[in-house]
């Protein structure tokens, strides 16, 4: 029986991991197999993608120069550990997939949504999670967790300014209006165990 892959998605310090790591205690809890995962990464040759992509001057790459590499990461990943974990039967729990670099790159960095879904189709075949959770804060609660979590050691892409984020949550959103059979938008705001209740009862129609 083929298992699940499940996207969470979000801006910055969004609660994207503690949500993930709660996710799989339910999930292991209730006998399922999951593997918990991330972008860039997953794989030893996607995680030395994801060290050239985050570390260096904020002018290291370009918007275009961070898809291709966003691209070719995602590739290896999905072949190397999502498709043979959920064709297994496993599921599989990802921080951040596809819909993170349409919002970075195709949108706040300006590459266009095209091109970037141009680059997925080529490199991983266009595939999609089966659920994307989209965990959504007010921006000024962003930042304020995001200042707590990072003080002023953010990564080269979460450094950038209020602007590029604001456009990346908005972005976010118009891909959850669009597909609304794929995305479920979860409200990330509250004490974590509330935030997850909301999250499972999003996937229950997955987990019967």
């Amino acid at each position: 029986m083929r298992g699940r892959f499940i996207s969470i998605e979000g801006g910055e310090a969004v609660g994207k991991s503690t949500q993930i790591r709660l996710l799989a205690e339910a999930l292991r809890a209730d006998g399922r197999k999951v593997t918990i995962t991330r972008e860039p990464g997953g794989t030893e040759s996607a995680e030395a993608i994801r060290t050239l992509l985050l570390e260096g001057g904020a002018d290291r790459w370009n918007a275009r120069s961070e898809a291709l590499l966003f691209a070719a990461a995602r590739a290896d990943h999905v072949a190397r550990l999502i498709r043979p974990a959920i064709e297994a039967g496993g599921w599989v729990l990802s921080d951040r997939f596809i819909d993170s670099s349409r919002a970075y790159q195709g949108v706040a960095g300006g590459l266009g949504d095209e091109a970037v879904l141009a680059l997925h189709q080529f490199g991983s075949q266009g595939f999609l999670p089966d659920c994307t959770l989209l965990l959504e804060l007010p921006a000024d609660e962003a930042a304020r967790r995001a200042t707590l979590r990072d003080g002023a050691g953010s990564d080269r892409i979460g450094g950038r300014d209020a602007a590029y984020h604001a456009s990346v949550a908005q972005a976010f959103r118009t891909f959850a209006a669009a597909e609304p059979e794929r995305f479920h938008v979860i409200d990330a705001s509250g004490e974590s165990h509330a935030v997850q209740a909301r999250i499972i009862a999003a996937l229950a129609h997955l987990a019967a």
